[in-house]
């Protein structure tokens, strides 16, 4: 099955699932703003390829973005979600020196064209083990499922490595109600390993304008990579976030 059709299957599931009648819920978290490239460092292949700059040696410009997340909250400290967040972005420019890429050589001064895209699909579950009027605090796990693909053009001449790929990472949810009717909220996925990392978390400021609408501004990271024999790639991406949360 493609990953796409993923997150589609997984949304008609949460609905499905029967819950606790006085609580149970459905959430539906669309995000949107701008995403700035921080560094993107890649060799490929990870033991013989030329190590270059996706963000410095070429440009990176920034782009608008969105997300897709929708929760089933079965009471009030289950919770099951799942999220679609894809992300793509074109770096242009050429480099003072011969470029290996996945096979394929190209001489110093080629224009380049290339492409980053590192689409994510998640299952979550989460656990609310601190829950009151002021703060709640939760912990649990994601399945992440990463679409990944680095490629390189340039002189009629194209290269690529893709990659689909299982992680399993931390979640993790935060909620201080610190002055009403605004509250901070840290909430995101974090987890690091000798084969490599990945962080994924939102800060940003929410407050409820209706009894079925939340707004939220913050801040994303989204940072991470790998280091072994077939690929290194090591990226730090900035979101400006605007959100709204939809209660049904």
């Amino acid at each position: 099955m493609r990953p796409g059709k993923i997150i589609p299957i997984l949304i008609l599931l949460l609905w499905a699932v029967p819950g606790e009648k006085s609580f149970a819920q459905v959430s539906g978290d669309i995000e949107s703003g701008v995403v700035f490239s921080g560094y993107n460092d890649v060799r490929i292949p990870g033991d013989g390829g030329t190590l270059f700059s996706l963000s410095e040696e070429l440009q990176t410009d920034p782009s608008a973005y969105f997300r897709l997340r929708v929760f089933y909250d079965f009471n009030e400290r289950h919770h099951l979600g799942a999220l679609f967040a894809p992300l793509t972005v074109h770096p242009t420019g050429q480099l003072d020196r011969s470029l290996l890429f996945e096979g394929v050589t190209f001489p110093a001064g080629t224009p380049l064209e290339a492409t980053y895209r590192f689409n994510s699909y998640r299952l979550i579950y989460r656990y609310d083990f601190v829950r009151n009027e002021k703060l709640v605090f939760g912990l649990g796990f994601t399945a992440k499922i990463r679409d990944a693909e680095i490629s390189v053009r340039g002189n009629g001449v194209e290269s690529k490595k893709t990659n689909v790929g299982f992680v399993p990472i931390l979640h993790f949810r935060m909620l201080w109600k610190f002055s009403e009717p605004f509250a901070l909220l840290v909430d995101g996925d974090a987890l690091a390993a000798p084969q490599g990392r990945a962080e994924d978390v939102l800060a940003a400021i929410i407050t409820q304008v209706s009894d079925q609408i939340t707004v939220k501004l913050g801040y994303r990271i989204l940072e991470g990579g790998a280091d072994n024999d077939e690929v290194y790639s090591f990226s730090l991406f900035h979101y400006a976030a605007l959100g709204v949360i939809i209660d049904f």
